[in-house]
């Protein structure tokens, strides 16, 4: 079998026609504007023609995880309430028998993608139908902050229920670009890919940088060189991770950016990492970022963001918690974090991973961003148990090489952490739990290591 078997590629010229014929078969079979058509498939070119086509006529594509239990899945249709669903590849497949609809020439909705539901039951964020202006708006912006072009090719690693699968693979190719989709992430066709496809853009989790960058097949010297951004997000990286990346590509084509389901934050380039290792970056332009104390403390606070119209969104069918996140024109996920005074934003963790050890604030992602720095030490995932003294003990899973041991780990962390972070209990593991995109599931750890049986 080929090595880009699970490859496709995909023009402009030869994507459009079929989102008009997409569009056309949904307004034929009588869905509206603001009515919602439900996916749940793995990603391919039909997909996101589909989903596309959908959406530049105003009808929102529910993009739900190919992997979920018939329940599960059935729990997040019963909330969205969309008038179709497509759950097959050959219902998918029928889409494009249709008549061409007439297209708007950018997206009129975004995607509606549900939250992890790491917080209570999964929220669904939707921007609703925009204007022609804020759709435009919102368009352009994507385009002016990472370029994209006609002679862009795209190479898709991540799952299309994933927002930014979907986010990058239309400002590409309703920018005249091309793609080259994984149907499913393997670094090995990745690598192939780059090699052989030799695609200008690309996105990464920290976890597929982890095994492509990890392959043995990978050239000691090898360098990506076709690329000119290889962007990353979704979870903590790893200074040595990210140096690693940085030695594979020309200089600033590494781009790091934070964001959420629900919006944009921040972008952070290559130069501004290194002379500020552990930041995210500063906000995107046209938006404003800021912090709300938490607890008296000045520094470290609730991350804002201050949004223009076009990137408003609301969690469907939830107006108490749409008021929640919002204030004004700004919105908050709940993560935790710190500004500079120059704007650079370092995150600190989400108030719902905040453990509480004897009446002192601890935030999991700066004793990962710690432990990781030490020798040995490949990843991290700090989390809380129940104690009766500290009311909460903050420990930690770590992977590593074969000498580290849960004592060698708490001494050299000693160095680096303030005695109230320090881990109480270090567990050592061969892998962290992750869900599908790469991100570590923090909630499902306990369970990971055997400690919901004690």
């Amino acid at each position: 079998m080929s090595p880009l078997a699970s490859v496709e590629l995909l023009t402009a010229a030869e994507a459009e026609p079929k989102m008009a014929s997409a569009a056309g078969t949904l307004l034929a079979a009588g869905i509206e504007p603001g009515e919602r058509v439900a996916f749940s498939m793995g990603s391919s070119a039909n997909l996101l023609c589909a989903v596309l086509g959908a959406a530049r006529v105003g009808i929102i594509p529910v993009l739900l995880n190919a992997g979920l239990l018939d329940a599960e899945r059935q729990v997040l249709l019963d909330d969205a309430q969309p008038t179709a669903t497509i759950l097959d590849e050959s219902s998918l497949a029928a889409l494009f028998d249709g008549q061409a609809a007439e297209l708007a020439p950018w997206p009129l909705t975004r995607p509606m993608h549900y939250t992890s539901g790491t917080t209570g039951r999964a929220k669904g964020v939707t921007s609703g139908v925009l204007t022609e202006v804020d759709a435009k708006a919102a368009f352009d912006e994507e385009v002016a902050v990472w370029g994209h072009s006609a002679e862009d090719t795209h190479m898709v690693c991540s799952p299309m229920y994933h927002t930014v699968a979907i986010r990058f693979s239309a400002g590409t190719l309703l920018s005249g670009g091309s793609l080259a989709i994984l149907t499913r992430f393997d670094a090995a066709t990745a690598l192939e890919t780059i090699r052989r496809v030799r695609p200008t853009t690309t996105f990464l989790v920290p976890t597929h940088l982890h095994r492509l960058l990890a392959l043995d097949g990978l050239g000691r010297h090898e360098r990506f060189d076709s690329l000119r951004l290889l962007a990353h997000a979704g979870a903590a990286c790893p200074p040595a991770l990210k140096r690693a990346a940085i030695d594979r590509v020309a200089d600033d084509v590494l781009w790091e950016f934070y964001g959420a389901t629900e919006g944009q934050f921040t972008t952070c380039s290559t130069t501004e990492w290194l002379e500020r290792p552990g930041t995210v970056g500063r906000a995107r332009p046209g938006r404003r970022l800021w912090i709300d104390p938490i607890d008296g403390d000045d520094e470290v606070g609730t991350i804002w963001c201050e949004v223009p119209d076009h990137a408003r969104f609301e969690y469907f069918a939830n107006p108490e918690a749409t008021a929640e996140a919002w204030r004004g024109s700004a919105f908050t996920v709940g993560d935790i974090g710190s500004l500079d005074a120059e704007g650079y934003l370092t995150l600190t963790g989400r108030r719902t991973d905040l453990i509480i050890t004897g009446g002192v604030n601890v935030y999991p992602a700066e004793i990962e961003a710690a432990l990781v720095e030490l020798d040995g030490v490949e990843e991290a995932c700090v989390f809380g148990l129940d104690d009766p003294d500290w009311g909460q003990r903050v420990c930690a899973a770590v992977v590593g090489s074969a000498e580290l041991t849960p004592e060698s780990i708490r001494l050299a962390a000693r160095g680096v952490l303030a005695p109230f972070k320090l881990p109480k209990d270090v567990y050592l593991t061969s892998d962290l739990p992750v869900g599908p995109t790469g991100k570590v599931l923090r909630r499902a750890i306990v369970a990971h290591l055997g400690l919901d049986a004690r």
